[in-house]
């Protein structure tokens, strides 16, 4: 049984179509990168496995579960969890603020007035457990607004984990980084797959980290899907050298 399965998945906004019959299969375990160039409508296809766009055509499968109706929160409950490519984070709390909060929502904990010295300490070490595996207990207690733009990204990828998914969906996990930083989050990435095998999918525009990341990768152009495979078969591509690799990145 796939993971996850999209069929032929488009999205019309009046005479724009900005996804076109695009089709995808992962396997659990599997990471795998969607590139393509700007405009090519990558974030609109997370989007619309994510639900937080309605698909004009098509089905999204989770586990072979028909998503069609389930908005997005009920999909995070489902197993499914997403960063932005605008890193979304509460800059007004500190690093274990914000990993907080979504450790209790997943907890069943987030609308609770009180809790008992044992959900307190489950919180508490859960919370303590992500800030060393995201490498940010030295700045837990620094907020967010006030971190670097690769420290912030982690924090991001960390409150998502703290929702428990089986799926991870990154949205260009490393724009608007140095080599430092891309480094550091791609490392992160790269440890979050292997130690756990979490499924992940990624938007990314660096191709030294699809490469170093993907098991497998799908490339979209004008909305519709262009080529699929291994990264060797994609570098291989003729038609993905011309429109992408070769040129119009």
């Amino acid at each position: 049984m796939s993971f996850l399965k999209v069929e032929n998945v488009s999205r019309h906004f009046g005479n724009l179509v900005a996804v076109d019959g695009v089709s995808m299969t992962v396997e659990p375990g599997e990471c795998r990168a969607v590139i393509g160039p700007n405009g090519a409508g990558k974030t609109t296809f997370f989007n619309l496995i994510t639900g937080m766009l309605g698909l004009t055509t098509g089905r999204v499968l989770l586990e072979d579960k028909d998503l069609a109706g389930i908005d997005p929160t009920h999909r995070v409950k489902l197993g499914m969890a997403r960063t932005f490519q605008i890193t979304e984070i509460f800059p007004e709390l500190t690093v274990s603020e914000n990993i907080r909060i979504p450790v209790e929502t997943a907890a069943g904990l987030s609308m609770k007035a009180r809790m008992s010295a044992s959900q307190r300490s489950g919180v508490r070490q859960r919370i303590d457990q992500l800030l060393e595996e995201g490498g940010l207990s030295r700045i837990a207690h620094r907020y967010a607004g006030e971190l670097s733009h690769g420290d912030q990204r982690a924090t991001e990828i960390m409150m998502a984990l703290a929702l428990n998914p089986r799926l991870l969906l990154l949205d260009e996990p490393t724009a608007g980084m140095g080599d430092d930083e891309t480094h550091a989050v791609a490392r992160l990435i790269k440890r979050i797959h292997r130690e756990s095998r979490m499924t992940i999918v990624l938007i990314e525009h660096d191709m030294r980290v699809v490469f170093n990341l993907a098991d497998k990768i799908t490339v979209l152009a004008e909305g519709r899907p262009l080529a699929e495979g291994t990264p060797a078969e994609i570098t291989a591509n003729a038609k993905v050298q011309a429109a992408y690799l070769g040129g119009a990145a």
